[in-house]
């Protein structure tokens, strides 16, 4: 079988991330406070002799040092617009220009290489302006490379302009970054990867429908470069008609249909549902860590959507997409959907270890049927306090709409008496009488002696002992005892009111102060209840902190003996 020969004019095939690779400030997208600052520094005669550029892969750290690159050296230069005709603004972008010199420090991060550099730096450029080193990956450098570069890159010659690439910036050393000037590149926002995307499909003749340019910028998340690459891929596999199912399907992405049954089982309670997409992800196939990381996604644009209400840039989803994430979480309250979020974050979190992803899964998903039902503690407590409420107004309610007693009936006439003797009248029963809460008061003494002899009949010894101790002074509505530190808390107890009470007929107020030079004797019950022990001993013994504490603790409690161990 006959195969044609290779036509020797074709082009060699290009990826679209080189093909369309921007060669100067204006066609780089994303990245608006790098480019001004660099073409104000151009314009000024401002240009540093070291950049730091880092940032996310494929967001045009290498693109921007080119670009500069180009116009510092270009002939009608230094200029922020290049020719694009002249031998540098060819050469730069194929990499032949003797005079730039980019280096990949993944494979060239020793000592021997930075000498080496340092060696070429001193000698001027052989045909260009500047002599410019590009440095990619520049955090794979050794910190003794670094060492060695950190002279010149300090004090360099006026013709040298190193330019530092890297997605971890942290890993430069200090020493190096605080001789540089520094651009965080960002994440590329994903309208305007949709539009470079559409902008390519347009030029390569490529039919490509907005979701499924919508997935490309997804399967991006923010990267110009991996979004190409996925276009490249689908390009290669459906050819020059893109559908969103189809590419949905060649990079393992899931559709809002398929995570939004998720949403659907969980609106109806259903944990069969659950289980139910988890066997039908298990018999096609599907990734389930990919799976569950998709639903974290789901719930954080759900949740966003809940928030704004809104077509918005925060959700990375066309516009339809964002109408139908609106009319799913209007369905659910935003306390649910961060529920939902969390527990999601958490499982895929677990499922990147687990030897039983599908026990996993499952196990989470049925969790968010759970978290669902959970009521909030703040409507529980509201219930409870507005059900005490209700049940305190119709308690009256009830009181009144009780019927009353029937009216006893009135006696029948009394008929006319008769010659008869009378029996002797019955004695009327006596009413039961209620004992009394507090024994009557005596009748003779004073207050200080009747409140004491009342306590002692009711067997409050140490109450009583206290109030000995004391000295009462009854002024107005307010009954003050001057007592000694030691008996002050046995007179704290709700004793001593009840039985002011009862003595003065009426509520008595007690304000109690301490005073170590009240003395009185002591009752004989509560003499036998006084402690045992000298009355040194007993004296660092109640004044011990511990003890006062815990007769504060527990009202009423006594020391009973006190024993000094070194007797």
């Amino acid at each position: 079988m006959a195969t044609s020969a290779p036509d020797p004019t074709a082009q060699p095939y290009q990826v679209s991330a080189r093909k369309f690779r921007p060669h100067e400030f204006a066609g780089i997208i994303g990245q608006e406070h790098v480019r001004a600052t660099l073409e104000n520094a151009i314009k000024q005669g401002r240009v540093a002799h070291g950049y730091i550029l880092s940032g996310q892969r494929g967001t045009g750290k290498t693109t921007i040092a080119r670009i500069l690159a180009r116009c510092l050296n270009c002939v009608e230069g230094p200029t922020s617009t290049p020719c694009g005709v002249c031998s540098s603004c060819l050469e730069i972008p194929q990499n032949n220009a003797p005079d730039v010199i980019e280096i990949d420090a993944a494979s060239n991060r020793g000592i021997n290489e930075m000498r080496e550099l340092r060696e070429n730096v001193r000698y001027r450029p052989s045909r260009d302006r500047y002599k410019v080193f590009i440095i990619d990956e520049a955090h794979q450098i050794t910190n003794e490379a670094f060492n060695a570069l950190l002279k010149t890159l300090e004090e360099p010659p006026e013709w040298a302009v190193f330019l530092l690439c890297t997605t971890e910036a942290h890993k430069i050393p200090a020493t190096i970054a605080s001789r540089c000037q520094q651009f965080s590149f960002r994440s590329v926002d994903f309208t305007q990867l949709v539009n470079r995307m559409e902008w390519i499909c347009q030029q390569e003749g490529i039919e490509a429908d907005a979701e499924a340019l919508a997935v490309l910028a997804q399967a991006g998340e923010g990267s110009v470069r991996d979004s190409l690459s996925a276009l490249d891929q689908a390009i290669a596999c459906c050819g020059n008609k893109l559908t969103g199912a189809d590419v949905r399907g060649l990079l393992g992405m899931f559709s809002i249909e398929s995570l939004g049954a998720v949403t659907a089982a969980l609106e109806a309670g259903s944990t069969t549902g659950m289980l139910d997409i988890v066997h039908e992800l298990e018999s096609t196939g599907r990734n389930l860590q990919h799976y569950c990381r998709e639903l974290s996604r789901y719930f954080r644009n759900l949740l966003v959507a809940r928030i704004t209400g809104e077509t918005t840039r925060l959700i990375p989803a066309a516009p339809p997409e964002q109408e139908r994430m609106r009319e799913t979480s209007a369905k659910f309250s935003e306390e649910d959907l961060t529920r939902w979020l969390q527990i999601t974050i958490d499982l895929y979190s677990q499922m990147q270890y687990s030897l039983q992803p599908r026990l996993h899964l499952e196990l989470g998903l049925l969790r968010l049927v759970h978290a669902g039902r959970l009521q909030p503690i703040e409507d529980v407590i509201r219930g409870l306090s507005a059900g005490s409420a209700i049940l305190s107004r119709a308690a009256p309610a009830a009181r009144l709409s009780a019927p009353k007693p029937a009216a006893a009936p009135p006696p029948p006439p009394r008929p006319a008496p008769v010659a008869a003797p009378r029996p002797a009248p019955a004695a009327p029963p006596k009413p039961a009488e209620a004992p009394p809460a507090v024994p009557p008061p005596p009748a003779e003494g004073s207050l200080k002696q009747r409140l004491a002899s009342m306590l002692q009949r009711q067997k409050k010894a140490f109450t009583a002992d206290a109030v000995e101790h004391a000295e009462v002074i009854e002024n107005g509505g307010t009954v003050e005892f001057l007592v000694p530190r030691q008996h002050m808390l046995s007179l704290r107890g709700p004793e001593v009111s009840q039985c002011l009470e009862a003595l003065l007929g009426r509520p008595a107020k007690t304000k109690i102060t301490i005073n170590d030079s009240v003395t009185a004797a002591p009752a004989p019950e509560a003499a036998a209840a006084r402690p045992q022990g000298s009355d040194e001993a007993l004296k660092r013994a109640l004044d011990h902190p511990e003890v006062q504490k815990a007769q504060e603790l527990f009202p009423g409690s006594a020391v009973r003996s006190v024993r000094d161990l070194k007797e």
